[in-house]
């Protein structure tokens, strides 16, 4: 997955020459934190609210570009999603503008990538379950959980595998929607999968 496929389009921005108590009123509107500060469309800048705040009581005297920061990390709409909160967390930023053939086109965030992350795993749909589960050779894989899953009425929404071994195997998940989840559980069980738990949006039964 890239940027460009979860990035806000179009964000909102300011101008270096605008006042720090305009960027702050489009901040509190859009519950933003930062704001990218464009010319021409050309990205020069960001403001963020920390930097209104260490102006506060004068704002209404302070320009943007007075306050804000020139030198920008960017991400280009190819980038992949794992790479951008990678340089997030060493930056200790929450956002990354989006900028392609030197024009601001983007701009994505912690919030857009644990969207993307959710998605991902089929957890941001309501009344989901995951059923966790060791495995243990093809007879107890991933391909034969699945298809106990789908026989005893539940649609498959994520797949995937945890780097945490229990001994030498892998645990593996599966989030599915529909069906009693109980059922299921108890029907891998009787197959011989060893179960860790059913886990619910909001909720945990094991």
């Amino acid at each position: 997955m890239l940027v460009g496929q979860r990035m806000t389009e179009a964000p909102v921005t300011i101008s270096g020459d605008d006042l720090l108590s305009g960027a702050q009123a489009k901040m509190h509107r859009g519950g933003f934190r930062r704001l990218p500060v464009v010319s021409n469309g050309t990205l020069i800048g960001i403001v963020t609210d920390r930097d209104v705040r260490l102006h506060a009581g004068h704002l209404e005297r302070t320009r943007v570009n007075g306050a804000m920061t020139e030198k920008v990390r960017t991400v280009s709409p190819s980038t992949t999603l794992e790479e951008a909160p990678q340089i997030m967390l060493k930056l200790q930023i929450g956002g990354l503008p989006v900028v392609e053939n030197g024009r601001l086109v983007g701009i994505i965030t912690t919030t857009d990538i644990m969207k993307a992350f959710l998605d991902t795993m089929g957890a941001s749909q309501p009344a989901s379950t995951r059923i966790g589960f060791i495995l243990e050779g093809e007879e107890h894989g991933i391909i034969e959980a699945s298809r106990i899953v789908s026989r005893e009425g539940g649609a498959i929404l994520g797949i995937g595998t945890c780097r945490e071994k229990i001994g030498e195997n892998p645990v593996c998940y599966l989030r599915f929607l529909s069906g009693n989840a109980e059922r299921i559980a108890e029907v891998l069980r009787r197959s011989g999968f060893n179960v860790l738990g059913v886990h619910r949006l909001g909720g945990i039964d094991v």
